[in-house]
Order: C-alpha cells, then sequence, then structure tokens
C-alpha cells in the first residue's frame, strides 16, 4: 500500500499549504462577488498549471504531463448543482468526492503527494447530469506535514 499525502482546504490564497489531512470545504454562495462554476479555480504564485477543464456536464477525464520528482499534484474541482462528483487520479489510484449543492458553488483542493505523482497521468470525474464542473490541475511543492499533537494541548 502506498503512504497517501491529501489535502482538501476552501478556496484560499494559500491553497494546498495546510495540513495534509483531507478536510471539508465550505459551500460557497453562487454570488457575483464569488467564482463561477464556469472559469476553472485558480492555483497560487507558486503552482504550475498541468491541465484544466472550463465548465463541463457529465463525466470526462483529462490528461497531464509528467512533473517534477517531489512536486505534489494539486487537483482543483469546482462545482454546482445537486448531487455527489467521485474524482480519481491515476495512475496513483487516489479518489475523492465531492458534496454539490444546487443554487452554490463549491471549491475543493486536494494536494496528492504520493510516490508516482510525478509521472504523467489523468484525472477522471464522474458526475451526474445535474451537476456543473470545472477543474483545474497544477504540481507545487508538497505541503509539509503537521508534527502530531500533543496530548498535554489540552
Amino acid at each position: 500500500m502506498l503512504p497517501l499525502a491529501l489535502a482538501c482546504t476552501p478556496d484560499s490564497s494559500d491553497a494546498g499549504k495546510d495540513s495534509p489531512s483531507p478536510k471539508p470545504t465550505e459551500p460557497t454562495s453562487a454570488s457575483s462577488a464569488q467564482p463561477s462554476v464556469a472559469q476553472p479555480p485558480e492555483l497560487d504564485k507558486t503552482e504550475t498549471l498541468a491541465a484544466s477543464q472550463h465548465e463541463t456536464l457529465g463525466s470526462r477525464s483529462i490528461e497531464f504531463d509528467k512533473g517534477k520528482q517531489g512536486d505534489a499534484l494539486i487537483v482543483a474541482v469546482r462545482c454546482q448543482g445537486k448531487g455527489t462528483i467521485m474524482v480519481t487520479v491515476k495512475p496513483v489510484n487516489v479518489g475523492f468526492p465531492l458534496e454539490c449543492v444546487a443554487g452554490e458553488v463549491t471549491t475543493t483542493y486536494n494536494q496528492v503527494g504520493v510516490k508516482g505523482v510525478e509521472n504523467k497521468g489523468t484525472v477522471s470525474v464522474q458526475a451526474p447530469s445535474a451537476v456543473r464542473w470545472s477543474m483545474t490541475v497544477g504540481r507545487g511543492e508538497a505541503a509539509a506535514p503537521e508534527p502530531p499533537e500533543s496530548p498535554d494541548a489540552q
């Protein structure tokens, strides 16, 4: 079994720099001040684009090129519509679900830091027809794991 480092963070300027533990995202309202699902999520200035997909309905696979040794793979997905989408990264066999909400835009950033993510691969999204989504695949420096919490910290 491969060790897994996966970080999910809400849309923010320091996306992908949080804990390597999965974190749920908070839905954001689909207002003029919020991002639109029509545009793929943005990467921060330290990350490089590997692939992107503008607004899509239904399922699709997107290929990405080989990256530098030691870099993490960033998979950022934005969705709107009632339903759950499943995102799978091959060939490293990492996946995550994303619950999408009608009338709200939800964005999640996932950082995958397992052996093999530096190779070329495919990100596949399985989505119900009622869900609109967009995606950005990037590469960046792997986030350092947080030290374990001390039992005395409470």
